[in-house]
């Protein structure tokens, strides 16, 4: 026997928050499904602890995220647990950072709040469609098989899971294969408040650490931060190259990369001030940045994000630099956008080409390598999730989700579509 839904969104990272709060405030009946114990995605299951995307890099930042990301940071805010807007002087980017148990308990608030019915510790394993729409899904739990249906859906999953089982056109990164490489999150303890942190102090121990004969270490140079309310530093070095689709590959490269943290912990305790630093965690999920991408009715390109195009269906900004991966050990590639604003992100880019009623949400739209390498960021990916939560809505009710009803409702809900606001920034 199936549950019914108005609309089912698959992921509870950022983008799947953004989707299932969205689409409640838009009078939904929603349902948000999460094979993890808690919400938060790539920030609490992968210790991603920075959003990025929340503002542009101008100085002063502009804040190009509204809407369900404005209610998550605000109620993450008042736990103690964000502190943003901050630039970071080694990057020269802005971010906002994170304490984990806040933003667990802010997002349980959120969606409640919203009426959100959140099924966690739940995998989507199958999926029905028929002439172009998904009619229900299953998922799995220690009690078995359980079926839901719906008529509108969000694929959050990050993997685009949801459209894969369902038979929606998908593509594997660039459709060559290539993906960007994945890194696993580190914390460390025990080191001094008065120590130097920064990712060039640290890029110099680990350069230091290899001509001692200290292996492991695959990156050099990567964000390393002390973390809000806490005296703990994160780091994100140990990058891994892996197939996010297989269970084997992923697991291989997580092994990996916990044989790292403890070659940087080495690395580091040579460091002044790190004498007495333990590896705190890891993990526990390595961040993935690329899977799947669902192919929609447009692909937004590099060019669109690096000359900041703004589109008549614009449904979200994008404010956060070209930041690309090619593998492990190599070097990021960066590039700032036009004027370090803020490009538009159009419905079009979410709606998939085969299944009607079928959205993608945060990693799992379609853009070009280098576009989506600055569109996948968890601050994007509220906004694109909430975009994709209120057309799901929209199509659900029998409407259309026509790009002006769309927007409509977003400007509703607190979201930013076209002219950014200053904001003042502190410097880290």
């Amino acid at each position: 026997m199936s549950t019914r839904y108005d609309v089912i969104v698959a992921g509870g990272g950022a983008a799947g928050v953004g989707a299932a709060v969205g689409a409640a405030q838009s009078g939904a009946r929603v349902a948000l499904i999460e094979r993890a114990p808690f919400l938060g995605g790539a920030a609490t299951l992968s210790s991603v602890l920075t959003y990025c995307g929340f503002w542009t890099q101008a100085d002063p930042p502009l804040r190009c995220v509204g809407g369900v990301g404005a209610l998550v940071i605000d109620e993450i805010a008042r736990y103690g647990g964000y502190e943003g807007p901050l630039r970071m002087h080694s990057s020269n980017v802005v971010v906002a950072l994170l304490a984990p148990e806040p933003v667990k308990v802010a997002l349980d608030n959120v969606c409640e709040a919203a009426g959100v019915d959140v099924i966690l510790h739940a995998l989507v394993t199958g999926a029905t469609s028929h002439a172009g729409r998904i009619t229900e899904i299953t998922f799995t739990d220690h009690g078995g098989q359980k079926h839901l249906t719906a008529n509108a859906f969000v694929d959050a999953s990050g993997d685009a899971n949801l459209a894969s089982i369902a038979g929606a056109d998908t593509r594997y990164g660039d459709g060559s294969g290539q993906v960007q490489n994945g890194t696993l999150a580190m914390r460390f303890g025990g080191i001094d408040r008065a120590a130097d942190v920064s990712r060039n102090a640290w890029q110099d121990a680990v350069r230091h650490a290899k001509s001692r004969g200290v292996r492991e270490l695959s990156k050099e140079h990567g964000l390393v931060c002390r973390l809000p309310g806490s005296d703990e530093v994160i780091a994100f070095l140990a990058d891994e190259a892996y197939d996010a689709r297989d269970a084997r590959s992923i697991g291989a490269a997580e092994r990996r990369g916990r044989r790292q943290a403890w070659a940087y912990l080495e690395a580091i305790r040579a460091m002044p001030g790190h004498a007495n630093a333990y590896l705190t965690s890891t993990g526990p999920a390595i961040g993935t940045r690329e899977s799947r991408h669902i192919l929609s009715h447009y692909s937004l390109t590099t060019a669109d994000a690096e000359d900041c195009v703004q589109f008549p269906d614009g449904i979200a900004l994008g404010g956060w630099p070209v930041e690309y991966h090619p593998g492990p050990g190599q070097r990021s590639v960066w590039r700032r956008l036009r004027d370090d604003g803020a490009y538009g992100i159009p419905l079009r880019a979410i709606q998939s080409r085969s299944h009607h009623n079928l959205f993608a949400a945060g990693r799992t739209l379609d853009a070009d390598a280098y576009a989506f390498s600055s569109v996948r960021v968890m601050g994007t990916a509220f906004a694109t999730g909430h975009a994709a939560g209120i057309a799901a809505a929209l199509s659900a009710s029998g409407a259309q989700a026509e790009p002006v009803a769309v927007r409509a409702e977003l400007l509703r809900q607190g979201a930013i579509l076209d002219a950014p606001r200053p904001e003042r920034t502190r410097s880290k």
